[in-house]
């Protein structure tokens, strides 16, 4: 197996950027997170993928290894450090495969930036037009027609923000263990040695709070999301486009996904991974790798 390295780069913004580095390969590819995890939970990519691809994955600001020097206002605010990276250490154009809210990091850097990405997957992604935080009732059940607009709204979500910056207080693996076995790892868990190590890297992150807002009211649809009329940015979006949703994802919804595939307008392939849920390399490896090397071939 190819040796992976743990670096960290000082970029002009200020910031101190960690990143995972795999030795070897012709073909850049750079892997971006989502909320609540690092650049570690790649880690069956850079065991497995062919040895082709030169495979980097960032540690987003706040996250990982990475500083929060400047907390972020929205998703572009990452798009913006990718770009310093990627100046940085030289790349000048390279394939992207956002997981979650890092798909949304990547659609909105492929519309700033569309020279510099010969391809984009987008794994479980959050949709062009956000991921919706609402209002609860009594029963604590979505009041869809009532979308959280504020911080200090989204703060005093009783089922996320509340319960999960209290257990990144206490450190609580416990909570978070059960919590990630019903949403991201619904039909299998990663190894015990893992998980523990892919825990250690969750209580690291220092920006919940802000990564919840900037995911709600991000939209570079043509739409209307309830909170913020679209930006229209992805049109600007040149690059071919693989979405692909597990099956059994209880995070990202397939609703999400046609938003997604209807404001590419015929720009994305859409496929869905059977056997799989939120954290398709740890569902359904084998499936997922096939599908992401024949498209990034």
């Amino acid at each position: 197996m190819k040796h992976v390295e743990l670096k960290s780069v000082i970029l002009p913004n200020g910031e101190t950027i960690g990143y995972r580095e795999r030795e070897g390969g012709e073909k850049p590819v750079l892997l971006v997170h989502g909320n609540m995890v690092s650049s570690m939970h790649w880690d069956v990519l850079f065991e497995r993928m062919d040895e082709v691809y030169k495979l980097y994955a960032v540690d987003l600001r706040g996250q990982g290894i990475s500083t929060y020097n400047r907390p972020i206002q929205s998703l572009k605010d990452f798009s913006e450090d990718i770009k310093q990276l990627l100046d940085t250490l030289g790349l000048k154009k390279v394939s992207l495969v956002g997981w979650s809210m890092g798909g949304g990091v990547c659609m909105q850097f492929a519309a700033d930036y569309p020279d510099q990405v010969e391809k984009l997957v987008l794994l479980a992604s959050v949709s062009t037009r956000g991921y919706p935080f609402y209002k609860v009732d009594e029963q604590g059940q979505p009041i869809l027609t009532q979308r959280l607009r504020t911080k200090e709204e989204i703060a005093r979500d009783p089922l996320r923000s509340i319960p999960i910056t209290d257990a990144y207080r206490k450190k609580d693996k416990h909570f978070l263990r059960q919590l990630f076995n019903v949403t991201m790892y619904v039909c299998h868990q990663p190894s015990p040695e893992r998980y523990e190590a892919y825990l250690d890297e969750v209580l690291k992150q220092r920006n919940l709070l802000d990564v919840y807002y900037a995911l709600n009211y991000f939209n570079i649809s043509h739409f209307d999301n309830g909170l913020t009329d679209g930006s229209g940015e992805v049109d600007r979006i040149t690059a071919p486009t693989l979405v692909v949703w597990g099956e059994h994802d209880v995070v990202v919804t397939k609703n999400m996904q046609d938003e997604i595939v209807h404001d590419f307008r015929g720009r994305a392939k859409f496929t869905v991974l059977p056997n799989a849920g939120h954290s398709p390399f740890t569902d359904n490896p084998n499936e997922l790798l096939q599908q992401l090397q024949s498209f990034l071939s």
